[in-house]
This record gives structure tokens, sequence and C-alpha cells, in this order.
């Protein structure tokens, strides 16, 4: 194997690897680093409530009433609910509007605890692609990722190479140093 050439094809990689996932890489990071605070920071995710009782008292016809109510949710119908949460041992049911607003029930008094948008899902769609569709996922952030693995690969080369030579004259002149000098 060549050596040099393979040294200058890593460099040359690892360079132009760098360029190409520069603004992906970028999005994924800032959108990684808010998604592994969502919990803490209220911007990106409503903190969770908790309802008062154990049982559940309230039917699902007074939840979607409830939703109904709440103008900035945009809910008529089930249709415009995106999904539901329910954390029994909480007495939550977390509304969540096809706009990204959430609504936190009480389950047992049918209280409406918390209205307040929800970042963290539209977050997470621009951290893993799917934001951008089909397109964006498959032939932007897929080789992104596999560019990024060669940038780990030829990085982690890059960064031996000084090592291995350092290591290589240590032992050329260690075995020069230990073979009898013929005078």
């Amino acid at each position: 194997m060549n050596w040099n050439r393979w040294n200058r094809w890593s460099r040359k990689l690892h360079r132009w690897g760098a360029v190409v996932t520069a603004i992906p890489l970028l999005l994924v990071i800032v959108s990684g680093l808010l998604l592994q605070v969502k919990k803490q920071v209220t911007w990106v995710q409503p903190p969770t409530k908790k309802g008062g009782g154990e049982a559940a008292a309230v039917t699902w016809d007074q939840v979607l009433e409830i939703a109904r109510q709440q103008p900035e949710a945009e809910i008529k119908s089930w249709d415009d609910v995106d999904r539901l949460d329910v954390r029994p041992g909480k007495s939550l049911i977390k509304v969540q509007a096809k706009n990204r607003w959430e609504l936190q029930i009480d389950w047992n008094s049918g209280q409406l605890l918390s209205s307040n948008y929800r970042r963290s899902d539209w977050i997470e769609s621009l951290h893993d692609g799917t934001f951008f569709g089909d397109f964006g996922k498959l032939y932007v952030f897929l080789p992104n990722g596999i560019i990024l693995l060669g940038l780990w690969f030829t990085g982690a080369y890059l960064w031996y190479l000084p090592v291995g030579v350092k290591r290589n004259k240590k032992k050329k002149m260690a075995r020069s140093a230990s073979k009898p000098s013929i005078d």
C-alpha cells in the first residue's frame, strides 16, 4: 500500500468532507443540543403538569370539548388532533394539535392545566432531516452521515499519523542504539 497516496487522499477527503457537511452538521448539532435540554427549557417543550386524583373521570368527548374551547389549538374535531399522550400515573392527558399546540388536561377534573406551543417535535424533524421531506432525509442527511463517518475515520488516522511517526522513530533509535558498533 502506498502510504503517501493514502495520506494525501485522507487529507483531501477530510478537507472537502468538512466543507460539504458544514451546514447540515451545524443544523444537527444545534437541534441536538436543544433536544438534550428539552425537559429543562420550556421554550422547546412545555413542562409536564400533574393532575389531581387517581380515577379517570373525564370522558373522551369531554376531552375533545375542552380542546375545542382553546382557540390557539385550532381543534374542531378529532381530525385536528395529532396525538394523545395519556399518563394515568399523573392523572393527565396531553392533547397535541396538528398545529403543534399542546394542551394538558387533568384527567380527573377536566381542568386545563397548560396550553403551550410545543417546538420539540419540529426541532426533532430538523435534527433527523424529515422536515425537508424524503429528498432531504435520504439525499442530504443520509450522505451527510456517511461523509461524517468517513471524516471520523480519516480524522482518527490523521491524528494517529504523527503519533505513529514518533513511535517508529523511537523504535529505530532504540534499535540503532542497541546494535554494537563495529570499530
